[in-house]
């Protein structure tokens, strides 16, 4: 059976979710944030013959993101999605889209494939590694922040504006530490989508000239350091095998592919 979900499936949706808090990063965050009852945001839950709840498929806004602990109905799914005049985007780990894809009876106008990694003990093979140079941003330095994004090639395409870096900033949404030399900020790591379990590491950014100094590293220790001590586990989207390397020297692991498809 699926039905929509409401305040009081609270605890039994979260029940489900926490079970892999890393995978369902968004599912959760967006709950606790915006609940069940909002017209941009609706979720579904399959319950099994035994009242168990087993999927759940949170609308937010035109996208939708499905997650099942076991077989689920991909089907009803799909229709849900299909009756939906705002569906235009899916986005969910491979192994649960890819039994909804065939029911979406339109071609998608995007499909695209990311590593998808989470930490939940950091490896940095007992070393002591010297982090007094690493500071955590404060809503001064979003300026100085989202300059250097704006900077690195590989963020050309960033929707970071100093707007959105000042309210992640002061609502604790996000968090970000940076190494300065020479009264610049060269090398940061960040957060996103933050949640009592779970939080999505982004924006691992250094100016060329200061590369290959292990400025990233550092950032990306220290942030990590700081969330896995409030029991949070960490993951992060990555789509260059290459790129992959700095977070797996320090204790990420890939956990599958995530899909974004994109319709209409």
């Amino acid at each position: 059976m699926i039905r929509r979900l409401n305040k009081y499936d609270h605890d039994t949706c979260l029940k489900l979710l926490k079970t892999k808090p890393a995978e369902n990063l968004f599912i959760i965050g967006d709950i606790e944030v915006y609940g069940y009852e909002q017209e941009f945001q609706k979720v579904w839950g399959e319950f099994n013959e035994s009242g168990e709840l087993i999927a759940v498929l949170l609308k937010f806004e035109e996208n939708y993101i499905p997650f099942a602990a076991e077989s689920f109905n991909a089907h009803n799914f799909a229709e849900i999605m299909i009756n939906d005049p705002s569906f235009k985007m899916m986005s969910g780990l491979k192994e649960i889209t890819e039994q909804i894809e065939p029911f979406l009876n339109q071609p998608y106008k995007r499909k695209r494939q990311l590593y998808y990694a989470k930490c939940t003990d950091l490896n940095i093979n007992g070393k002591s590694v010297e982090l007094s140079t690493v500071q955590q941003a404060l809503p001064q330095d979003a300026e100085a922040l989202v300059k250097l994004l704006n900077s690195v090639p590989e963020f050309s395409g960033s929707t970071m504006t100093l707007e959105r870096k000042l309210r992640e900033l002061k609502d604790g949404s996000s968090r970000s530490f940076f190494i300065k030399t020479d009264g610049n900020i060269v090398s940061t790591a960040s957060t996103a989508a933050e949640n009592s379990m779970s939080a999505m590491v982004v924006g691992v950014a250094t100016l060329e000239n200061y590369k290959k100094k292990g400025f990233a590293t550092k950032c990306m220790i220290k942030l990590c350091s700081e969330l896995l001590n409030e029991g949070k586990e960490l993951c992060l989207f990555y789509d260059n095998p290459e790129a992959g390397a700095i977070y797996k020297r320090i204790g990420f692991e890939d956990i599958g592919f995530w899909m974004m498809y994109t319709y209409r």
